[in-house]
């Protein structure tokens, strides 16, 4: 029998803006925000830079933009970046890394899209006309093909410790980071206080229709407004989507929490089922499990839309579920029926 709606776990990207945020967006003030005009461009700002303890931030227009922009204003071209193999900055950005900014790419093999601070030091490049110059470190907190994991607060301080001592720069993609903060109980100004910058996303599990925001110093931010720039991205008067942000990060941090615990409901109901063979631990509202060869990916997918329930191939027999603000429990309740019945 199929579910009356469709139930849509391929991203928390999908979700749609509640009557209360189109509210907020009807009645912004809006302003030329490459002229700096556009108050509530500028309420955001100051609003995300003050929650993570940072001086100053830019909105843009995704997190590949904030990334993409951190990294070219922290490096210098023919030097290195350093992270995780799995990191969205690398295999999800187009190949910006190289094309924007021209760096290598130095790849560490860590935990579930997680490195600690002697990874870092050991692939830091030596003092040699050879190598190029290790300059900045990556950290993605929570990790999507590490399936939601976090980092705990000590590790980063420790990474962020080695960053120093070496001379590094140290960035956080951070597209879920309040994902991580509900689930591991430290606060924004904690996880920001290590870090040269953090890229921010409204649009996922924060349930906005457009942006991420960039946080870091006044000095890196004006910088980071002219590299905006040059990728095109100045957006006029986007406080229409601006007072969006605002709006989730007023109302829709703490409600994180139901978005996990649905994710560990249906974790919990797979790790029981004949046909998978393994499912990552679930830390936020990401569920990655693998399926057995008796079914392929595409059919898999294909008989969970039969019941209107879409899920995301992620890899080879790899399936990739996600809960956001347009999943209810009753929609937990039908996937996994439909699931159990396969």
């Amino acid at each position: 029998m199929k579910y009356p709606d469709i139930i849509d776990f391929r991203s928390d990207t999908v979700t749609k803006p509640t009557k209360p945020m189109l509210e907020a967006m009807f009645n912004a003030k809006v302003g030329d925000d490459v002229f700096e005009e556009d108050p509530t461009i500028k309420a955001l700002e100051e609003k995300a830079a003050s929650m993570f303890g940072k001086e100053a931030a830019l909105f843009c227009s995704s997190g590949t933009m904030t990334n993409q922009i951190a990294i070219k204003i922290q490096t210098q071209p023919g030097q290195e970046i350093v992270f995780e193999k799995d990191s969205h900055v690398y295999y999800a950005e187009g190949g910006g890394v190289a094309f924007n900014s021209g760096l290598s790419m130095r790849m560490i093999s860590g935990d579930r899209g997680r490195i600690k601070a002697e990874d870092v030091i050991e692939n830091i490049n030596p003092d040699n006309v050879h190598a190029p110059i290790t300059s900045l470190v990556s950290l993605e907190n929570t990790s999507n093909k590490g399936g939601g994991s976090c980092y705990d607060i000590e590790t980063i301080r420790s990474i962020a410790d080695a960053c120093q001592s070496h001379g590094l720069k140290l960035h956080l993609d951070g597209a879920r980071i309040f994902n991580a903060i509900i689930a591991s109980s430290y606060s924004a100004t904690e996880i920001g206080k290590p870090f040269d910058s953090i890229s921010v996303c409204l649009s996922k599990g924060l349930g906005a229709p457009v942006g991420s925001v960039l946080i870091s110093t006044k000095e890196n931010i004006k910088e980071a407004r002219r590299v905006r720039k040059v990728f095109g991205g100045g957006m006029r008067q986007a406080g229409f989507l601006a007072a969006a942000g605002i709006y989730a990060l007023d109302h829709n941090i703490s409600r994180l929490k139901d978005d996990h615990s649905r994710a560990r409901a249906i974790g919990n109901t797979l790790t029981k089922l004949s046909f998978v063979e393994e499912v990552l631990p679930v830390e936020t509202n990401i569920i990655l499990f693998r399926i057995t060869n008796k079914i392929s990916t595409d059919d898999f997918i294909n008989k969970l839309a039969a019941h209107n329930i879409k899920a995301a191939p992620f890899g080879k027999q790899i399936i990739r579920m996600v809960t956001h603000i347009e999943i209810n429990d009753d929609m937990v309740e039908h996937t996994l029926s439909v699931l159990q019945k396969f």
